[in-house]
C-alpha cells in the first residue's frame, strides 16, 4: 500500500504473485482502489473517523454509503461484509465505498467521538456520511445508495431518506429501533428498498420480513437460504456483494468469483 505525501490518499498495490496466478477471491482478499482516511463532521459538533474507497484506474459508476452493525455487540466500520464490500466493489464492479464509525464507535480505523446514542444521535452520523458523498469532488461520487447492516439497517430508515439517496440495500434487518412510520415515509418516497433477510436469522426471518416490509409497496424482500444474521462464510458474502451489485451496478453483475487478471504492462518502445 502506497500513501501520496500531500493527499494522504492511500492506494492498493495488488500483485497477481501474492496469489499464484489468477486464483479464487477469499475473505483475506484485497483488490485495487484508492483508499483515503475520511473525517465526517456532524452537525452536532462531533467528528467521525471513516475511509473512502474509490476505483484506481476510473471514475465510479455508483457509491454505497455504509452503515454497519450494532456498536455495543461489536459492529464498526471494518464488520467483516462491509469491509470486503470497500476491498473488492470499487475494482469488480466501479463502486465506490464509503464507511465509517458512528459515533462512539471504535475499530482498527480508530475511534470516532461521542457516544452510543440508541439510533437518536445517530442521525447526524447518517446525515453527515450523505453530505460527504453527495458534495466529494475528485471523483464525484454518483447514484449514491445506503447499505446498511443489522443495526445500521435501522439507521437507514430512520435517518437515511435523503433527496440525494438513490435507495436502501438493507442486510438482516431487525426492525428493532425502525417503526412503521419510517416504512411509510420510505413507501410514500417511491426509493428502492432491498431487504436481504436470512432464512435463519436471529431477529427477523423472512415471512415476517415480507409482512413487515408489505407497506412499502416498491421493496422486494429476498430471503437466502441456509443464512445467518451474521453472513458468515464466503457464499454468504458472495451472496450479498452480488445482490448489491445488481441493483447499483447491474453490468458487473454478477461477480467473478476469480482475481481479475493484472492489466498488460505497455510494451517498451523499439531501441533505435
Amino acid at each position: 500500500m502506497t500513501e501520496h505525501p500531500t493527499t494522504g490518499r492511500r492506494t492498493t498495490e495488488h500483485h497477481l504473485s501474492t496469489y499464484g496466478g489468477p486464483d479464487e477471491i477469499r475473505a483475506a482478499t484485497v483488490l485495487p482502489a484508492t483508499r483515503t482516511p475520511v473525517t465526517l463532521r456532524t452537525a452536532d459538533g462531533l467528528a467521525l473517523v471513516g475511509e473512502l474507497a474509490v476505483p484506481a484506474d476510473r471514475e465510479p459508476v455508483a457509491t454505497l454509503v455504509t452503515l454497519h452493525p450494532l456498536p455495543t455487540h461489536g459492529g464498526f466500520m471494518d464488520s467483516h461484509v462491509i469491509r470486503k464490500a470497500s476491498y473488492r466493489l470499487p475494482a469488480l464492479a466501479g463502486v465506490a465505498v464509503l464507511r465509517f464509525n458512528t459515533r462512539g464507535t471504535s475499530s482498527p480505523q480508530g475511534t470516532s467521538e461521542g457516544a452510543f446514542d440508541e439510533a437518536v444521535g445517530e442521525r447526524f452520523d447518517v446525515a453527515a456520511a450523505i453530505e460527504y458523498a453527495e458534495f466529494h469532488e475528485q471523483p464525484h461520487l454518483p447514484d449514491r445508495w445506503l447499505l446498511g447492516w443489522s443495526f445500521g439497517t435501522d439507521l437507514a430508515l430512520m435517518h437515511g431518506l435523503d433527496r440525494s439517496v438513490t435507495g436502501a440495500i438493507l442486510l438482516s434487518p431487525p426492525l428493532r429501533y425502525s417503526t412503521d412510520e419510517h416504512l411509510d415515509a420510505w413507501a410514500a418516497s417511491g426509493k428502492p428498498v432491498v431487504a436481504l433477510v436470512p432464512e435463519l436469522d436471529d431477529y427477523l426471518r423472512p415471512a415476517e420480513a415480507r409482512q413487515r416490509f408489505a407497506r412499502v409497496p416498491q421493496a422486494e424482500v429476498i430471503g437466502v437460504d441456509g443464512a445467518r444474521h451474521l453472513w458468515v462464510g464466503e457464499p454468504a458474502v458472495r451472496r450479498v456483494l452480488d445482490e448489491v451489485v445488481r441493483r447499483v451496478a447491474p453490468e458487473a453483475y454478477p461477480l467473478p468469483t476469480r482475481v481479475p487478471p493484472a492489466p498488460a504492462a505497455p510494451a517498451a518502445p523499439p531501441v533505435g
